[in-house]
């Protein structure tokens, strides 16, 4: 569509997504005020406690653990080297950097 189709009163375009070209509306007063009134039936119930309480958390941890898949030996090695190649390269780049800023300080402050 062209602007002159989209611009209105003062010369800004109106919006273009298929809703507001056919004119209908994203959410209605009536299904507004009905997700106020379940919303509020949930949250007034005090029986219910989030997350269910102390005396369940034990049984969903035991639950969440059962679900883990553990890695075997052979990954747990490789997984392992990975993790100290990174820090030894890691550790080389923070000590030469950390050199090469102490020469530079050296430089400009000796005479």
């Amino acid at each position: 569509m062209s602007d002159e189709q989209n611009s209105g009163v003062g010369g800004t375009s109106r919006p273009t997504g298929k809703r507001q070209l056919s004119g209908a509306s994203t959410t209605s007063t009536s299904s507004y005020e009905a997700k106020q009134v379940s919303t509020q039936k949930k949250s007034s119930g005090s029986d219910s406690k989030p997350g269910g309480g102390v005396i369940s958390f034990l049984p969903e941890v035991v639950g969440e653990v059962r679900k883990v898949i553990w890695p075997t030996a052979r990954q747990m090695v490789t997984y392992t080297l990975v993790v100290l190649g990174f820090l030894i390269v890691l550790t080389a780049l923070v000590s030469g950097v950390d050199f090469l800023a102490g020469l530079g300080v050296e430089k400009i402050l000796t005479p």
